[in-house]
């Protein structure tokens, strides 16, 4: 399983990413220390990004309740096989998450991905890994791999909350789209995935009325 990075390679990661760029400076002086949210990984950890998409933070936690409930608590690719779709409806979930649900498990099965061993990819291989599977999308892969998977240097440029704390930081008239997003991200590699986090807890703070812009 992997281990969410400490405090102090963190703090470490931010102060770097300060100092190279004037505009993270802003973000970094008004977040607080903050921990990498580090989730359950592998077949269950994206099963489950996919099932509580879309729902609120309360539905999303009940339905995944039933649907480990109705696995027999035993989130694998085989016991989500072993249930048809109509089963797994039952448990709360949509018809379309149902069958992603078997996607991604027939994709685990089948030998296309290895949620077992995806440390052995580098970032780039795991997204073409997971977005080749039906149902998961480039944000989802990216979301994943940072959330479940502990990655550092992953950045979803299609994000829009990341977007809009871009044009902030930048001072820009519009929000960048994705593309200028995912180059404007290249100037804080090997950090990109803590630039994100700190991004994101800038957006936070200032959608609350806690920090400014």
């Amino acid at each position: 399983m992997a281990q969410p990075p400490s405090s102090a390679d963190l703090a470490a990661a931010r102060a770097a990413l300060a100092e190279a760029d004037p505009a993270l400076a802003r973000a970094h002086a008004a977040v607080p220390p903050f921990e990498w949210r580090l989730r359950t990984g592998g077949f269950e950890g994206l099963f489950r990004m996919i099932v509580e998409q879309q729902v609120s933070v309360a539905a999303a936690a009940a339905i995944w309740k039933r649907v480990v409930e109705g696995l027999d608590f035993e989130v694998t690719p085989r016991a989500v096989l072993a249930r048809d779709v109509e089963t797994l409806r039952g448990l709360g979930l949509s018809m379309q998450k149902a069958a992603y649900g078997h996607e991604i498990a027939r994709a685990h099965v089948e030998g296309r991905i290895d949620f077992d061993h995806l440390e052995r990819l580098s970032d780039a291989e795991a997204v073409q890994k997971l977005t080749a599977i039906k149902g998961v999308g480039l944000w989802t892969a990216e979301t994943f791999l940072m959330f479940c998977e502990g990655r550092l240097d992953v950045f979803p440029g299609g994000d829009v909350a990341l977007q809009e704390a871009m044009k902030w930081a930048d001072g820009l008239e519009v929000r960048p789209k994705e593309k200028a997003a995912y180059a404007r991200a290249e100037a804080w590699r090997p950090h990109r995935g803590v630039a994100a986090h700190l991004l994101w807890a800038w957006y936070g703070l200032v959608k609350r009325g806690e920090a400014s812009i």
